[in-house]
């Protein structure tokens, strides 16, 4: 029996409608219909949720006496799918926080007068880099990219925090009066306690998210 086949008989067993279980997995009754009659395959999250909600083994939806190979090689090419949108979802968060570092230091050189030096520092590293670092951090932690090694994140945006306030007014005051500074360190730590709220509310929603998909289960 193929995985259509069995999935239709769980859910049978387990007395719900294709309207019942569509509502719960958040698709159309369609798409249940479809996956039951073979026409299309349930992704690996999908099955993974009916096998909670049927109260039967993932050994018994995915494994029979011959191998599923068309349902596996979907499987395959479903995930690589979904890892290769996680990776440029990334790729895009990450290059646009360093687009808009960028255009803060670029604002500074090329559009910045000795008279905009105080309106230059409220609007790009008081208020736009400081909300970019928050924004950028909480949809890390929303979206769980990188694990549990998101949180090592936060060091980084705040180095980063720290080289903006640097390559600007350190770096013009050094060239003005002919002298050497060094880094304002606590700057790093600005932009670590930004980053870390954005995280931790980040990781909130993340978990409310996953529970409430639990609790439908």
């Amino acid at each position: 029996m193929d995985i259509g086949g069995k999935i239709k008989n769980a859910r049978i067993k387990a007395n719900f409608t294709q309207e019942q279980v569509a509502e719960i997995l958040k698709v159309s009754r369609q798409t249940i219909s479809n996956w039951e009659t073979g026409k299309t395959y349930p992704d690996i999250v999908s099955v993974v949720k009916m096998s909670d909600l049927y109260n039967i083994s993932l050994d018994h939806l995915l494994k029979e006496e011959r191998p599923m190979s068309k349902y596996l090689n979907y499987l395959e090419e479903s995930t690589n799918t979904v890892k290769s949108k996680t990776r440029l979802s990334m790729l895009i968060l990450i290059l646009t926080y360093l687009g808009i570092w960028a255009i803060s230091l670029i604002s500074f050189w090329f559009f910045n007068s000795g008279s905009d030096a105080m309106g230059y520092s409220i609007m790009f590293l008081w208020i736009l880099l400081p909300v970019t670092t928050f924004v950028t951090s909480l949809l890390i932690a929303k979206n769980n990219y990188w694990g549990k090694w998101k949180w090592f994140s936060a060091l980084i945006f705040g180095i980063m925090y720290m080289l903006a306030e640097y390559a600007t007014f350190s770096t013009a005051n050094m060239i003005t009066f002919n002298k050497i500074n060094t880094p304002q360190w606590g700057m790093i730590f600005a932009g670590v306690i930004i980053s870390l709220v954005g995280l931790v509310i980040g990781s909130i929603i993340y978990r409310l998210k996953a529970n409430r998909t639990r609790f439908f289960l």
